[in-house]
């Protein structure tokens, strides 16, 4: 399942992953930081939604109470609680 998230509090506008079952594939963010966003989703690749949620999930940014990261774990969790309902 390809799901498209949009970002709320960061410098990056859009997150795209794809799941298999809880498995989160091919993150690719749009804008922001470019160097953490290429690690970002090769650090992720291959992990559970709970996984990234336990590693990146609550990470804030700069005095913002949320990071790219952050909202990566939401995407990953909405994402997966979508897949649920289909």
């Amino acid at each position: 399942m390809t799901y498209t998230y949009k970002t709320k509090g960061t410098c990056s506008t859009q997150i795209d992953l794809e799941l298999e079952g809880n498995i989160v594939h091919n993150v690719k963010f749009t804008g922001g930081c470019n160097g953490n966003l290429q690690a970002i989703p090769k650090l992720v690749e291959g992990l559970t939604v709970e996984q990234v949620e336990e590693k990146i999930g609550g990470i804030s940014c700069n005095g913002r109470p949320t990071s790219c990261g952050d909202q990566l774990a939401k995407a990953c969790r909405e994402a997966y609680e979508a897949s649920k309902q289909a």
